[in-house]
């Protein structure tokens, strides 16, 4: 059925025929039927990775086909989300080993971006915990593939937008808690200098993400909360915690019903905002116990917060540098603040080595900003683009709707090699997106 479509960020919208599955059998039927197809999970991808002539739901195709509730050890078919994880694994005393900062994301979509968190630095991304993958191909052919076997086909698949074929199950490796629990830091710094000092100093805890005020000036520059967490054990829980310490997430409980008028956001109301949720904290560090949905989802508890930015929808442009490259990122921040093009929502993370076929994590720093979509943004993300590329850094394509593809090309050293097993495994472009036809990555 076509219909209008679009992703998390409202922005691009395009027509497409839209179908659902609930056997790998109806896949097989669809595909004799239309071609040039792209799988598509709860469109969180922000951007047009998942959107195409014709999108393949994975929602109906979201059964737990395994789950040894000893070893931790989960397989699911790909519809299924992470939400529904958590809400199967965690009163087992089990947690997601990678999580990004929504739980709305199906697995499919987890392994297609090869998601990263707030324990990058420590544990890589979501590629290292998964031990196999089902991906039904554009030559036809059903593939289970890990790291040692069709171990090609795994490393395209592990952040490669879904371009090898339909993903439809994923085996991975939970990791064991004690409590639905995180202690938690949080340590306020002055700038973007004493920031990065911080999260050297803290290196060794599990979780590490920065709230940044990115349009703060002068000595301000770069004014930061840092948050730290562990999973909590059973003796930092005291009262209700303790009654029940391994309670899971509950509904969202605010609701946005409609689009906000666009000028709601604008440089003011983001630098009023900024302010109050820097002083929110009155003292420089402040410890606690919170719940895991707190500390990993803030904004999964409001429905529809993308309705914020209004009809005209947002960007959110997520780059790496290097981590010899601080003084790209005060460069980039720099100009931010300039054209007060600010982000309520900043946030600035280490990632850890890495160096994967496609996956968009590199040893380094990566901010991620949400603007709001105008007539000006476009050519000032190519602005932004070049110092990330003059630095050596590169692009997020889960959040991409806009980035070109000599720079895609420049800044992925292994594309060539990526493009490569995508023709071996979809020789005639069986799978294809809005982005992969832009960035020139199918033929």
């Amino acid at each position: 059925m076509d219909r209008k479509i679009k992703n998390w960020g409202n922005y691009p919208e395009i027509i497409s025929n839209v179908k659902s599955f609930d056997t790998s059998g109806m896949v097989e039927e669809l595909f004799k039927e239309e071609k040039h197809w792209i799988a598509r999970g709860m469109g969180r991808c922000y951007g047009d990775a998942s959107l195409g002539e014709n999108v393949l739901s994975t929602l109906k195709y979201n059964k737990v086909t395994f789950f040894d509730t000893q070893s931790g050890i989960i397989e699911c078919q790909a519809g299924f989300t992470l939400d529904e994880v958590l809400q199967l694994a965690v009163p087992k005393g089990w947690f997601l080993p990678v999580t990004p900062g929504t739980k709305f994301v199906s697995l499919g979509g987890a392994v297609a971006s090869d998601i990263h968190g707030k324990n990058h630095h420590k544990e890589g991304s979501f590629s290292r915990h998964t031990l196999s993958i089902k991906v039904l191909c554009g030559d036809g052919k059903i593939y289970n593939c890990s790291k040692t076997e069709n171990a090609d086909l795994f490393e395209a698949t592990c952040g490669g937008m879904g371009l090898t074929g339909v993903i439809l199950s994923v085996r991975f490796q939970l990791r064991k808690i004690s409590t639905s629990y995180i202690t938690q830091k949080q340590i306020k710094a002055a700038n973007l200098d004493e920031l990065l000092i911080l999260f050297e100093k803290y290196k060794e805890y599990t979780y590490s993400v920065a709230w940044v005020d990115c349009l703060a000036r002068g000595k301000h520059f770069g004014r930061s909360i840092l948050m730290l967490g562990e999973h909590a054990e059973m003796n930092d829980l005291k009262g209700a915690k303790a009654k029940a310490p391994l309670k899971v997430h509950s509904e969202a409980g605010l609701n946005i019903p409609f689009n906000f008028p666009s000028f709601v956001l604008n440089k003011y109301s983001i630098k009023l905002f900024n302010f109050a949720y820097y002083h929110k904290n009155f003292k420089k560090v402040q410890e606690s116990t919170t719940h895991y949905d707190g500390f990993f989802y803030p904004l999964d508890n409001i429905k529809n917060w993308n309705r914020m930015y209004g009809k005209p929808g947002f960007l959110q442009y997520q780059f790496v540098l290097p981590l010899n490259q601080v003084e790209g990122m005060k460069l980039i921040m720099n100009k931010i603040a300039e054209k007060k093009q600010g982000s309520f929502l900043s946030v600035l993370k280490v990632f850890g080595p890495q160096n994967d076929l496609i996956s968009f994590p590199e040893e380094g720093y990566t901010l991620a900003l949400d603007f709001p979509m105008t007539g000006s943004l476009l050519k000032f993300l190519d602005e932004l683009d070049q110092i990330v590329q003059d630095c050596g850094g590169r692009i997020y394509l889960t959040k991409d709707a806009r980035m070109n593809k000599e720079f895609f090309h420049k800044s992925y050293p292994r594309l060539e090699e990526f493009i490569d097993i995508v023709n071996k495994y979809n020789p005639n472009t069986e799978f294809r997106s809005v982005q992969s036809e832009r960035l020139s990555i199918t033929r």
